[in-house]
């Protein structure tokens, strides 16, 4: 199979209102670097610096409040302190000629309390504990914690906690927002055929467990306007526990509705696992008329077919850009890639994380 020239990675684009210098993206990637309270560290300035050779940065998923945390040391956009840590990171970035956008983020019931700086119900769309366990500080591995189903009374909040989390992300500086609605985490819960377990007008039919997902899109819409709101799925990704028995009815449906709101972007993830009959990019493409990201196992060469094929506007990397910080760089000179150590993903310091070295020629 003849080779595909990966130029076509570093020409612009632009997103709704944010314009790349190439189709090169960074995903989402939680390193664990923040203070118990959300804060980002200083040290991450410079390492969102070190890769702002891709067009356009997602950080880190980013609670919107200390209910939506669920794992220790990550980051939030919902107290003063967090965003005065999140400004010389976005400043940082700008300097060197990149965008970024903020991934906003509440984990539902993957969670333990005891991660959190500030305490907070664990919840979920149904008082379902989530399986497997994870990390903590203060007690290692754990189950995750027993979640409150929410009540209707809860969502309204929620939702505001969301729209108040993107207009701190513009005001900080960022390009723009990402909503996580992927992962297993609060949004993709309720679109679960098996998390979601609710009688409400939020639960049971297709249209019914993608409606909280549509209210929150729609106050991020109604706060910072379409062109600078992004949106990640992940159909058929089973991590933390998610099923979806109806994924192509579901996806469908939900990426019609999403279609109709004019977004920046649509950032479709391929499951780890791409054992699926179906091609996901594909049925996103087959209702989504918008630009697409897309996400899973590349490397330069494969994102650059998927470039020139018409199927994604622009590709992103994640453990790739947690090894080299100048993966672009690396792509347009057919460099040599760094491997990731996965045992300094999630650990505190420098190690692991703005000590990867860059190629020297």
């Amino acid at each position: 199979m003849e080779s595909t020239n990966v130029d076509v990675l570093f020409s612009p684009v632009s997103l709704g209102a944010i314009s790349l210098k190439n189709r090169i993206v960074m995903a989402p990637l939680t390193r664990s670097r923040a203070s118990s309270l959300g804060v980002p560290a200083e040290i991450a300035a410079e390492y969102y610096a070190q890769r702002a050779g891709a067009g356009l940065i997602i950080t880190e998923a980013t609670q919107i409040s200390f209910e939506g945390m669920g794992y220790p040391r990550t980051p939030g956009i919902h107290t003063s302190e967090q965003l005065d840590g999140w400004r010389p990171i976005v400043e940082a970035v700008h300097q060197h000629g990149s965008k970024i956008v903020s991934q906003l983020w509440h984990v539902g019931r993957i969670a333990a309390a005891i991660n959190r700086g500030k305490s907070a119900d664990v919840v979920a769309p149904s008082a379902l504990q989530a399986p497997g366990q994870m990390y903590t500080d203060a007690r290692g591995m754990i189950e995750h914690d027993v979640p409150r189903g929410l009540e209707e009374a809860d969502f309204a909040r929620i939702v505001g906690d969301y729209a108040k989390a993107a207009r701190n992300a513009i005001d900080v500086g960022f390009d723009g927002v990402e909503l996580h609605s992927a992962n297993g985490y609060l949004l993709h819960q309720f679109l679960s055929s098996n998390v979601n377990r609710r009688s409400d007008a939020y639960g049971g039919s297709v249209e019914n467990r993608v409606r909280m997902p549509l209210e929150v899109l729609d106050a991020l819409v109604a706060e910072i306007g379409a062109n600078r709101v992004g949106l990640r799925i992940s159909p058929g990704h089973t991590f933390n526990g998610i099923e979806e028995s109806d994924m192509e009815a579901l996806y469908t449906h939900y990426l019609k509705e999403i279609d109709q709101r004019g977004l920046a972007y649509l950032h479709v993830m391929r499951p780890f696992a791409n054992t699926m009959e179906s091609d996901v990019i594909a049925l996103a493409k087959s209702v989504y008329s918008g630009k697409v990201i897309a996400a899973g196992g590349y490397d330069g060469e494969s994102a650059a077919m998927e470039v020139q094929s018409g199927r994604a506007d622009a590709v992103a990397f994640g453990q790739l850009y947690i090894a080299n910080p100048d993966l672009a760089e690396r792509f347009r000179k057919g460099a040599r890639l760094n491997k990731a150590n996965p045992d300094t993903f999630y650990t505190p310091g420098t190690a692991g994380y703005t000590d990867y070295p860059a190629i020297t020629s």
